[in-house]
């Protein structure tokens, strides 16, 4: 029998204009200080205890070591989201605080806090505008742009879209390489050279002493593995967050920052221990519509407001698929995989 229940809350959920939500989502934005410092505090302290048992392990099994990476790896995708939440100003009430937080945690997640945190604000204002690619996002070509590549162009877009790449050797290349340099922000000042050179200064520092204290190819072992694996899961999870098939693009013309941040972005339904792991930062479209909501917060915004959980709903399973979605289509308006892209059209008897 076919269930109904929901199709109600669907339908008045797509309904509504994305800013008549503002209001509802506006009381759900003050930080707790007692709960940021708790999050803090455990987040730390199980990616510290994590990383010593990898440690300990290297001498009994280096097996056991790379699956305590995962969980690991996971810990710091945590603290990323807490750098996240800092940048956004949603962490805590001060921004002083918010910025020293996102600093200290931009050293253990490979990332100059203030380089990320300008591009992430022009990914939140720009996102699914055709017209202002580039910037903090993950780079998408229309159909037509890619059938007017060169052949080799084109083999470039699809090595870059290729999971072994986007998943794999661009991130581990992205946190551990690209984030030492201010790529793309060499024209606006000093601050993202200092951001980039101070915590590049740290990494080195820190590394210094840990190596001192756990041995060099130790701590390399460890750490490089461990940052390259959180690297992955959080490029996974952003790619999810937007490279779905009925997210939005549109020219600048027709697009609106409200309707893309609410509808161009995914409800990634995932399991409760995943959507702990990851701060509900599957709740995207929550977040990109009213991003001063702390993270800790967003699944009592689902939880009050159910409707929200049938836009762009997106299950583990499902976002399996999103992986060969690598083109917008702007005459469907979809994003298509390359064998959908470069198919023959159909031909129709006269």
């Amino acid at each position: 029998m076919l269930d109904l229940s929901e199709a109600p809350a669907e339908e008045a959920a797509d309904s509504r204009d994305p800013r008549g939500w503002l209001p509802i989502l506006n009381a759900y934005r003050e930080p707790s200080f007692f709960r940021g410092v708790f999050e803090l505090a455990v987040t730390f302290a199980a990616f510290a205890a994590l990383w010593t048992a990898m440690w300990w392990t290297l001498s009994i099994s280096v097996f056991l070591t790379v699956l305590i990476a995962v969980p690991t790896a996971a810990f710091v995708v945590r603290l990323f989201i807490i750098q996240h939440d800092c940048g956004h100003g949603a962490f805590f009430r001060n921004k002083i605080l918010n910025d020293f937080i996102g600093r200290v945690l931009g050293v253990l997640t490979m990332t100059p806090y203030d380089v990320w945190k300008r591009a992430h604000a022009i990914h939140h204002a720009t996102s699914g505008n055709l017209d202002r690619r580039g910037v903090g996002d993950i780079t998408t070509l229309t159909v037509r742009e890619y059938k007017a590549l060169s052949f080799r162009r084109r083999m470039a877009y699809r090595l870059y879209r290729h999971p072994l790449v986007m998943f794999g050797i661009g991130p581990a290349y992205m946190f551990l390489l690209q984030h030492r340099l201010p790529i793309g922000f060499t024209r606006v000042g000093l601050k993202p050279w200092i951001s980039a050179m101070a915590t590049n200064a740290a990494i080195v520092a820190g590394a210094v002493f840990m190596m001192w204290l756990v041995g060099v190819w130790q701590f390399l072992l460890i750490h490089t593995s461990v940052v390259a694996l959180g690297a992955s899961l959080g490029v996974w999870l952003f790619y999810v967050q937007h490279q779905f098939e009925h997210t939005i693009w549109e020219r600048n013309e027709d697009w609106g920052v409200t309707d893309s941040a609410f509808y161009g972005s995914s409800y990634y339904d995932l399991p409760a221990v995943l959507r702990w792991m990851t701060g509900s930062i599957g709740v995207h479209h929550v977040h990109h519509l009213c991003s001063k909501i702390p993270y800790y917060r967003l699944q009592q915004v689902m939880r009050d407001n159910p409707e929200l959980r049938n836009i762009h709903r997106i299950t583990l399973l499902e976002s399996l698929n999103c992986v060969r979605l690598t083109l917008w289509d702007e005459t469907s308006q979809r994003l298509v995989s390359f064998r959908e892209a470069l198919a023959p059209e159909p031909r129709f008897a006269g």
